[in-house]
């Protein structure tokens, strides 16, 4: 069952907490590291036609500060598949590779066209 993928990013200065708006500094955000987190885990479901998924839960901890310019790579591991539900387990490092955030996250596999019928 165990599934890993890891997905790279530099920091950009879009990304930082000053520019979010969680914070003051110049510094790679929290809700971009969650962003990060739930893109690559989302890569690790296979979707039938018609499908997507939406994030139902995550727990992160963010660990340490990065700079613009920073390397993050970002490791999710499927570690259970119950029904439509997809747990993942969540860690990301920096250049140093020195652990910047942990977490572990909840995705559902949706119907598009039922989910979006349901918002209207």
């Amino acid at each position: 069952m165990l599934k890993s993928i890891s997905q790279k990013i530099i920091v950009q200065e879009n990304q930082t907490a000053s520019e979010f708006g969680s914070g003051l500094l110049p510094v790679f955000a929290t809700p971009a590291l969650v962003a990060l987190m739930e893109n690559t885990a989302m890569q690790l479901i296979e979707l039938p036609e018609g499908s997507s998924s939406v994030g139902i839960s995550i727990n992160v901890k963010h660990l340490k500060a990065s700079l613009v310019g920073e390397s993050i790579t970002c490791e999710v591991t499927l570690i259970s598949k119950e029904g439509r539900k997809y747990t993942f387990n969540l860690s990301a490092t920096d250049s140093s590779g020195d652990i910047i955030g942990t977490g572990n996250h909840e995705r559902v596999v949706v119907d598009i066209d039922r989910f979006m019928a349901k918002l209207h």
